[in-house]
């Protein structure tokens, strides 16, 4: 059993969670409203929101899977891998697009995940 992979996974599975029940109401819904986007830019951004969740909980069930056993270590690997990859695209958007991070927290909420998936690697 690897407890640093079983970490992220927790850590992977609050994030699905504030995105589903937090982002949802936050982001969706007011996408959902909005009556000057046009249906089909807002129904495919809506579809992006659910693809979002499934990899997020996909995420957090490859590290559990990964944390409980040893022999799915490609799993945590993919996993770090997307944490990674959501983290420096996050942080990197805010940067290109001059917004503020406390507007846009989301890149650094995947460090820790990526951090402790590496951790998981490393022992």
């Amino acid at each position: 059993m690897n407890s640093w992979f079983l970490a992220a996974g927790a850590t992977s599975s609050a994030i699905a969670l504030l995105h589903f029940f937090g982002g949802g109401p936050a982001i969706a819904g007011p996408l959902l409203a909005a009556k000057d986007i046009d249906d089909v830019a807002k129904y495919v951004n809506y579809y992006c929101w659910h693809i979002v969740t499934i990899c997020l909980a996909l995420m957090a069930a490859s590290f559990v899977w990964s944390g409980l056993a040893a022999t799915a270590w490609e799993a945590a690997f993919l996993g770090t891998f997307m944490a990674f990859a959501f983290c420096i695209w996050g942080i990197a958007l805010v940067i290109i697009k001059q917004q503020r991070f406390h507007a846009m927290p989301q890149g650094w909420l995947f460090l820790p995940v990526a951090a402790l998936g590496l951790v998981g690697f490393a022992v």
